[in-house]
């Protein structure tokens, strides 16, 4: 589920950025499975619950899986959305406000890799990497914010490919908050905290 969930990401950003339709519907053919994989994985984690009675490590486990299968199917959805803009923005004439959503999707891109592969290693330290790089997303979004309404003010006729844009940046901070929960959830199981919300102070990651 993860691997698609990524692929769809990408897809569609590059969707946007090459104006490639042919992307944009890949993503959209592929949503049915990532929703039936939801489905599957949840299915399965409450049958463990109500069968197996984990405690301990084990329940912390599938608790953690059906919260991250929750955030995979909203990442699914969030790049259907980007999709549907590239698809609009492919019939629409290019405008160049001074926004870097290559950049910007990279580092979601990133989190959501980072986060998926700290799950699977029960890897504490890659999965605070993850949370380190929330607020640089959160910072882009809003420069992008701020330089598509003041390119809407000097530039009314292309409102509409503004807010597209403006779509798009928006959801992909969205697709990091959900990485920053992958990555929160990942702390909790191999660690047993609970750092939402700064309930323990995000450390810095240190470089190297």
């Amino acid at each position: 589920m993860s691997a698609l969930v990524e692929t769809a990401v990408y897809r569609s950003v590059q969707g946007v950025v090459e104006k490639n339709e042919e992307l944009a519907q890949q993503v959209l053919k592929n949503e049915a499975r990532i929703n039936q994989l939801e489905i599957e994985i949840d299915d399965m984690a409450i049958g463990l619950l109500a069968l197996q009675a984990p405690l301990a490590a084990d329940l912390r486990l599938i608790t953690a899986a059906i919260k991250i299968n929750n955030d995979l199917e909203r990442m699914g959805d969030l790049s259907v959305s980007i999709a549907e803009s590239a698809m609009a923005l492919v019939r629409e004439p290019v405008i160049r406000p001074s926004i870097d959503i290559p950049h910007i999707a990279a580092l979601a891109q990133g989190m959501v890799r980072k986060a998926l592969d700290a799950f699977v290693s029960r890897d504490s330290e890659l999965a605070r990497s993850v949370l380190a790089s929330d607020d640089a997303v959160d910072n882009l979004r809003t420069a992008s914010y701020h330089e598509l309404t003041s390119f809407m003010e000097n530039n009314s006729s292309q409102i509409p490919q503004a807010l597209r844009l403006l779509t798009v940046v928006r959801n992909l901070e969205r697709i990091a908050d959900h990485a920053t929960n992958i990555a929160e959830d990942v702390l909790f199981l191999v660690k047993g905290i609970d750092v939402r919300h700064h309930n323990e102070q995000r450390a810095p990651v240190a470089s190297g």
